[in-house]
C-alpha cells in the first residue's frame, strides 16, 4: 500500500468516525491553538514596545527621576526619595548637550476637557517644550505647533490628539477654537494626526500645553522628563547619552563613585527587559500547551488501539495478502500523523483566529509568525506519530492466522 493510499484511508477513517475524530483531536486542538494564540500576540506586543511604546525612535533616550520599570515597593521608595528633574536642569541639558541633535522636556497628568456642552475625562494633560512633536514623531493633520516665543510666554495655546476633536468639539475646523481643560480657557493651534488604540487605550486622547504654561497652572513640583535625540544608535547613543549623565550629575552634585541620583533609558534598555518577561511568560505558556499535546497524544494512542482491535480482520487479510510489517507500520503511523495534523491545522486557524479576535475586541497588538504556524504543525504531526508507534507495532505484530479467525 503506497503513502496516498494510506493517507486516504486515514482522512475516510476519520471522517467515518466525526464525533470520535473530533473528541480525540480537542487536546492537539487546544495545544496547538494556545502556542498560535501565545507566540501571536507576544510576537504583536513585542514589536508595540520596540516601535509605540515610548513613541520615539530608537536614538532617543530619557532622563527621569524614576525609571520606567520598577520592580517592587521598596524600589519604588527609594527612587521617590530623589531631587526632581527640574526644567532649569532640561536648560542647561539643552544648552551643554553637544552630542545631543535635540532635545526636549515632559511633565504630564490628567485632567477634564470641556467645549460647549461636550466633554472628556482621564485625558492626557502634557506639558511639551517646543521640540516634543518630534521626539514622539508624530505628525500634524491641522494648524501648527509651538513655538519658542509662545512658550517663553506661557501662551494659552493647544496641540490636541484626534479623540478630542471626535468627542469634545464635534465637527468643523478646530483650530482657533477654545477648550477648557481643568477650568482653563486654550485655543486650540494644532491637532495630531491619529495615532489608534494599543491595548485598548486611545493614543489620541491628549492635551499638550507649552510647558511653561503647564508648570503656570499646575504648578512646578512634579518631576519633569528629559529627552535627548542622538543622530543615531551605537556610539553616537552611548556618547549622547553619557553627556547627559555627566551634565546632570554635576548639576545636582552628585558625590564620585556615587551612583545617578536620576535615571537614563534607552529604548534597547525597556524593549530589552520586557522581551526578558515576555520570554519566561512564553517558556511557562509553552510548558503548558506542551501538556495539551501530550494528552492529545496519549489520546490518540488510545483511540489507534481501539482502531487495531476493530480493524483486525482487515489487518489478518493484508497479512494473508504479502503485507509486510513494515506496510503495517506505515499505515498505522500515517493515519496517527494525519490525525493529529488535522488537529494542528484546526488548532493554528483556531490560534489565529481567537488572537485576532483579542485585537478587534480590545485593540491587544498580533503579529502572525509564520516559523510559529511551521513549528506547531510539525510538532503536532510528530505527537502523532510518537504516539502512533505503540498501535502500529501492535498491528505489524499481529499473527495473520490469530487476526484471521477473529470475531470482529
Amino acid at each position: 500500500m503506497g503513502f496516498r493510499e494510506s493517507l486516504k484511508i486515514a482522512l475516510q477513517s476519520l471522517w467515518a468516525n466525526k464525533m470520535r475524530s473530533t473528541l480525540t483531536l480537542i487536546g492537539v486542538v487546544i495545544g496547538v491553538a494556545s502556542v498560535i494564540m501565545i507566540v501571536t500576540m507576544i510576537n504583536g506586543v513585542n514589536k508595540y514596545v520596540a516601535t509605540k511604546v515610548y513613541g520615539y525612535g530608537a536614538d532617543v533616550f530619557t532622563a527621569s527621576k524614576m525609571p520606567q520599570v520598577i520592580m517592587g515597593a521598596e524600589e519604588y521608595l527609594r527612587y521617590q526619595k530623589r531631587k526632581n528633574l527640574k526644567l532649569a536642569d532640561y536648560e542647561v541639558v539643552a544648552q551643554q548637550c553637544t552630542a545631543c541633535i535635540a532635545t526636549g522636556a515632559e511633565i504630564s497628568t490628567t485632567g477634564n476637557v470641556v467645549s460647549h456642552h461636550q466633554s472628556a475625562t482621564g485625558v492626557s494633560i502634557r506639558g511639551w517644550t517646543t521640540g516634543m512633536l518630534a521626539m514622539y514623531n508624530y505628525n500634524l493633520a491641522q494648524g501648527r505647533s509651538f513655538t519658542p516665543t509662545e512658550q517663553q510666554h506661557d501662551a494659552r495655546i493647544a496641540v490636541i490628539g484626534s479623540d478630542i476633536v471626535d468627542n469634545v468639539l464635534g465637527n468643523g475646523d478646530p483650530i482657533g477654537k477654545e477648550i477648557r481643560v481643568d477650568g482653563v480657557p486654550y485655543t486650540v493651534i494644532g491637532v495630531v494626526e491619529p495615532q489608534g488604540k494599543t491595548l485598548g487605550q486611545s493614543q489620541d486622547n491628549f492635551v499638550s500645553l507649552p510647558i511653561t504654561t503647564y508648570e503656570a497652572v499646575y504648578g512646578a513640583n512634579d518631576s519633569i522628563t528629559i529627552y535627548g535625540k542622538a543622530g543615531g544608535i551605537g556610539d553616537k547613543l552611548e556618547q549622547a547619552s553619557d553627556q547627559m549623565r555627566s551634565i546632570l550629575r554635576a548639576r545636582r552634585h552628585d558625590a564620585p563613585g556615587k551612583p545617578d541620583s536620576f535615571t537614563i533609558d534607552t529604548n534597547d534598555s525597556f524593549v530589552g527587559l520586557f522581551k526578558s518577561f515576555s520570554k519566561t511568560f512564553f517558556g511557562v505558556a509553552i510548558g503548558i500547551s506542551t501538556i495539551s499535546l501530550v494528552i492529545g497524544g496519549i489520546v490518540i494512542m488510545n483511540i489507534m488501539l481501539v482502531s487495531v482491535t476493530e480493524r483486525t480482520r482487515e489487518i489478518g487479510v493484508r497479512k494473508a495478502l504479502g503485507a509486510r510489517r513494515s506496510d503495517l507500520m506505515m499505515q498505522f503511523l500515517i493515519e496517527s500523523a494525519a490525525m493529529a495534523l488535522v488537529g494542528g491545522i484546526i488548532g493554528v486557524a483556531g490560534g489565529i483566529l481567537v488572537a485576532k479576535l483579542i485585537t478587534l475586541v480590545i485593540g491587544f497588538p498580533t503579529t502572525i509568525a509564520l516559523w510559529s504556524v511551521l513549528v506547531s504543525l510539525v510538532l503536532a504531526t510528530s505527537v502523532g506519530i510518537f504516539f502512533g508507534v505503540y498501535p502500529a507495532r501492535k498491528a505489524a505484530m499481529l499473527d495473520p492466522i490469530v487476526a484471521l479467525r477473529s470475531e470482529l
